[in-house]
C-alpha cells in the first residue's frame, strides 16, 4: 500500500474500505454463530488487530474469553495458540528451547524447537499467575515481534496478536503486571456478565448438539492490507490535538489538569496512549465506512486505552472514584 493519505481517496481506497466493511459485517455474523452478545468486545478486538495492538482482557471465569479468541482466529484464518500461565512456567516454555540430536552423519547438533509464541493469535491465559521473568519473555515478543534463544534471533510471523487474560477476583498467589508492562497493551477490555436473554440463548446452544460451521472471512493478506489501510487514514490536526490534550491532562503534575485528576490520580498516561487513541480512532472510522476520524472516534476508544494507564491514589479508593468515572469526568471537561 502507498504511504500517501486517503484524504482524497482513490477508487482503490474506496473499494478497500467497502471490502473491509463487507468482511467486517460477515465476520460479526459468523462469530455470532458461536458467541452470544459481546458485540462491543469483538469490535474492540478487531480494532486492536487492525491497529497492530495487543489486548488485556479482564473477566471472571466462565465468560467465554478463550472461546471468543479461538472463534476469532478461525474466521481470520490465523494460527491460534494458547499458553496457560502457571507459577512454574519458564520463559523457554513460551519461546522454545534447543535440543541436542543427531544429524544424518551421526554428528551431535542443536535444533531449536519453537514454542507456542510462534503463532498468529496468542491467548496468554491468566498472565498474572506466572513470575515476572516469564511474563517478560512474552512481552518482549509483543514489542519486538522476535524471539531470542541461545544467541539466535527468530522472527515471529505477522500478523501477531496477543490477548492476555486476568481474573479480577482471585489475586492470591499472583504476580500483577508492572505499569511499564501494562503500557504495552493497546486496550484493557473488561468482559461483563451476559444479559438474561443472552444467557438463555447460551444455555440452549451449549447444552444441545448445536455445532456451527464457521467460514473463513479474512485471510492473512486481507489483514495485512487493512492494517496498511489504517495507517493511510488522515487525521485532522484538531483531532490529534484533542487526543494529545486528553492524555496530557491525565497527568497530575500538568498545571492544566482538572481537579479530578489532581485529587485522584498518582500517575497519568504516557505518549503511547496518544498513539493508540489515534490508531483506534482511525480504525473505528473506516470500520464505519468513513475516511477520516473525528473527536467522537477518539472518545469511543478512550476507556480501553486509558483504563490501565491511570494509577489512582488512596483518595480515589476512599471516595469510591473508579477509573472509568475519572475518565468520563475528564472527557466531559
Amino acid at each position: 500500500m502507498s504511504e500517501q493519505s486517503i484524504l482524497n481517496p482513490t477508487s482503490s481506497d474506496v473499494e478497500s474500505v467497502k471490502l473491509l466493511n463487507t468482511k467486517y459485517n460477515d465476520l460479526r455474523s459468523e462469530i455470532s454463530k458461536v458467541i452470544v452478545g459481546q458485540d462491543k468486545i469483538i469490535n474492540q478486538l478487531m480494532i486492536s488487530i487492525l491497529s497492530k495492538g495487543h489486548c488485556l482482557l479482564v473477566g471472571v471465569p466462565g465468560l467465554a474469553k478463550t472461546l471468543i479468541v479461538k472463534t476469532l482466529s478461525e474466521v481470520l484464518d490465523l494460527k491460534f495458540s494458547r499458553i496457560q500461565f502457571t507459577p512454574d512456567l519458564m520463559p523457554s516454555d513460551i519461546t522454545g528451547t534447543e535440543i541436542l540430536e543427531n544429524d544424518r552423519e551421526g554428528n551431535k547438533i542443536f535444533k531449536f524447537i519453537k514454542g507456542p509464541v510462534f503463532g498468529n493469535i496468542i491467548l496468554a491465559d491468566e498472565i498474572n499467575r506466572t513470575p515476572p521473568k516469564t511474563q517478560s519473555a512474552l512481552l518482549e515478543s509483543m514489542q519486538e515481534y522476535k524471539v531470542t534463544a541461545a544467541g539466535n534471533t527468530y522472527d515471529l510471523e505477522e500478523p501477531f496478536f496477543v490477548l492476555a487474560t486476568q481474573n479480577p477476583i482471585e489475586q492470591e498467589g499472583t504476580y500483577p503486571l508492572p505499569e511499564a508492562q501494562l503500557d504495552r497493551f493497546m486496550f484493557n477490555l473488561w468482559l461483563e456478565y451476559p444479559e438474561f436473554d443472552e444467557e438463555l440463548e447460551i444455555i440452549k446452544r451449549t447444552t444441545s448438539l448445536y455445532k456451527p460451521e464457521l467460514k473463513i472471512i479474512f485471510s492473512k493478506n486481507d489483514i495485512h492490507l487493512f492494517q496498511d489501510l489504517v495507517r493511510k487514514v488522515p487525521v485532522a490536526d484538531e483531532v490529534i490535538n484533542y487526543a494529545v490534550s486528553l492524555v496530557a491532562k491525565t497527568r497530575p503534575m500538568n498545571p492544566d489538569s482538572p481537579k479530578v485528576v489532581k485529587d485522584y490520580i498518582s500517575w497519568g498516561a504516557g505518549p503511547r496512549a496518544s498513539q493508540y487513541l489515534i490508531l483506534g480512532a482511525k480504525t473505528n472510522c473506516i470500520l464505519e465506512g468513513r475516511y477520516s476520524p473525528n473527536i467522537d472516534d477518539v472518545k469511543k476508544v478512550a476507556h480501553p486505552v486509558l483504563r490501565h494507564r491511570l494509577i489512582p491514589n488512596f483518595n480515589a479508593e476512599a471516595d469510591g472514584m473508579g477509573i472509568l468515572k475519572i475518565i468520563d469526568t475528564l472527557i466531559a471537561n
